[in-house]
């Protein structure tokens, strides 16, 4: 790249001072006039002084500009380079980054092993275009497969769609993409879900019911009488029950799904299914684990509650939000303390609501004698 100080005859006996830039790769040659001039000719000490001012600013301009042009250039051929890096690897970076979230990690990885098995284990940044995303949204929903061979839900589509776009906005971000090629395509919608939850009658049955696994009775309603989710009543540790005079009971942790730091009050009533207060740094919960046998022991547990309901840890959850609403909690009050970032995702409970109350105005018989 060349920068060339040139000047211009004009009027007065001055001259026009312009920058000369020609780039001798792609032959292309530009102007910047500076909007200063000097003198042709000049005749006196004050002339020559101004000269040698003006052209002393001139060449600190044309340095610097030389600087931004030298930059602007490593800075494409750096472009280059990133576009050529494997989006794959970058995925895998991420997900690895996110091990420590156990909920999180299994779908990141789920989602790295539908990327290698639909574009295999290399593909650039470059090829990441409008086109390949809407052929990945095709395969997400009609090719991939569960562990199971099913075909995917919409919503595990939905979800594994997201975490794709979730690293291609990251790497936007982080400058190694040069346009956002997600700019023109939609995301795959979430379906519709049941909630299952327990009625007061039924969460009672099932408090004055045995089950198998006591640790997992008193984390199941601990969980329905506070809303915490289950990935964090099993890492729930006993420094992290507290207690002021001013507030009473509260439980302060870093839910493991938001990262974002909750502070729950907990009523005297979910303190009972807490037991004896051990070490600060155990576990409260302790032998709570997800797996096939405890969800088969929470399964009969309803049972044995005359609950024929499809009952698993979530349902907890599910419950105290439905209980909360239909006792007068308003929904704002319900979502800070469910943690929802957004109120639209409570509003799905108040949607429960609003059938519950439409199921019990077509309860009364027909009075048509």
């Amino acid at each position: 790249m060349n920068i060339t100080i040139r000047t211009k005859k004009i009027e007065n006996n001055k001259e026009s001072i312009y920058l000369d830039i020609y780039n001798p790769e792609s032959k292309v040659r530009k102007k910047e006039y500076l909007k200063m001039s000097i003198y042709s000719a000049p005749t006196t000490s004050q002339e020559k002084k101004e000269n040698k001012d003006t052209l002393l600013v001139v060449e600190k301009i044309r340095a610097k500009r030389l600087l931004e042009l030298q930059n602007q250039i490593q800075g494409f051929y750096d472009q280059r380079k990133n576009l050529k890096g494997n989006f794959i690897n970058y995925f895998k970076k991420l997900t690895e980054e996110r091990f420590e979230s156990n909920g999180n990690y299994g779908n990141w990885d789920s989602t790295y092993k539908h990327l290698v098995k639909f574009s295999g284990e290399h593909i650039t940044f470059e090829q990441i275009t409008p086109e390949w995303l809407e052929k990945l949204k095709t395969y997400f929903l009609t090719k991939a497969k569960s562990k199971s061979n099913k075909c995917l839900s919409q919503n595990s589509a939905h979800s594994y769609f997201n975490k794709v776009r979730a690293a291609i906005n990251q790497a936007f971000n982080e400058h190694i993409l040069v346009y956002n090629p997600l700019n023109s395509v939609k995301g795959i919608p979430s379906a519709e879900t049941h909630r299952e939850y327990l009625t007061l009658d039924e969460l009672k049955r099932m408090a004055k019911e045995e089950c198998y696994y006591p640790f997992v009775k008193n984390a199941f309603l601990f969980s329905a009488l506070t809303g915490i989710r289950w990935s964090d009543v099993t890492t729930l540790l006993w420094k992290q029950i507290q207690f002021s005079e001013e507030s009473g009971y509260f439980v302060r942790f870093t839910q493991q799904k938001t990262k974002g730091v909750e502070t729950l009050p907990i009523s005297e009533q979910a303190m009972q299914y807490l037991g004896e207060h051990q070490d600060n740094d155990s576990k409260v919960f302790v032998g709570l684990k997800y797996g096939a046998t405890m969800n088969m022991r929470l399964q009969q547990w309803a049972m044995k509650a005359g609950i024929s309901k499809n009952i698993t840890f979530h349902c907890a959850r599910h419950t105290f939000a439905t209980l909360q609403l239909t006792f007068g909690t308003d929904i704002y009050t319900v979502s800070k303390m469910l943690g929802h970032r957004e109120l639209k995702t409570t509003q799905v409970y108040a949607q429960i609501i609003n059938q519950k109350k439409i199921d019990a105005a077509n309860v009364i018989p027909d009075i048509n004698l």
